[in-house]
């Protein structure tokens, strides 16, 4: 399955693998994914804190995560952002491929303290997001908290999935980073192969 968008590059595609590559004059990001790994991560984003919830997004879906990105970071966060959480969706349009066989379906929920968040995706190649995190502050780290939304809802849209996220805390830190582990464990659930399962999960026949 291709992504909505046209200007990605796909180095390479491997059996639920996939390095994607998007070039403008904002950033330069790559990403290769492996479905089924074991949740490694090297993530190089320039913003501390949004690396570090993309490798708790991989650890917890036992993904194993490259990501390096290279952004205007001297104009704000935004580009990078969002061009980081595109490029991820891609891989996982790419990795997926077909998507006969999978569960399609995925839900999570993650407590971490006094925060809990819930994700609940469908990776059945409809995009579409419904984001409830309400953060109290305006950063956390070098991440302004308005694009944890927005890197969701660029996720969903390249990589063809429909999510609900969730969330309800005291600490912003928290909140977001049991969002993302959700989002993981969530998109872990949707994209494992079902042994019972045959073809494309649809009774349509077709996805999208």
């Amino acid at each position: 399955m291709t992504t909505p968008l046209g200007d990605f590059t796909v180095g390479s595609r491997e059996e639920r693998r996939a390095t994607v590559t998007r070039r403008t004059r904002e950033t330069a990001v790559t990403v290769t994914l492996a479905l089924d790994g074991s949740g490694t991560a090297e993530t190089a984003t320039g913003i501390g804190f949004y690396d570090h919830l993309l490798g708790s997004f991989a650890h917890h879906g036992l993904f194993d995560l490259v990501v390096s990105a290279e952004g205007d970071l001297h104009v704000d966060e935004h580009h990078t952002v969002e061009d980081v959480a595109l490029v991820l969706g891609a891989a996982f349009a790419e990795a997926l491929g077909e998507r006969a066989g999978i569960g399609r379906f995925g839900e999570a929920s993650v407590p971490m303290d006094e925060a809990l968040a819930s994700a609940v995706v469908d990776v059945g190649g409809r995009p579409y997001a419904v984001i409830d995190l309400p953060f109290r502050a305006e950063r956390a780290g070098g991440l302004p908290l308005q694009l944890v939304e927005h890197a969701l809802e660029a996720f969903a849209r390249t990589s063809g999935t429909t999510l609900h996220v969730r969330g309800r805390a005291r600490n912003d830190h928290h909140l977001a980073e049991a969002a993302w582990k959700a989002l993981g464990r969530a998109m872990r659930a949707a994209c494992e192969p079902d042994p019972r399962r045959t073809g494309i999960p649809s009774t349509k026949g077709a996805l999208g």
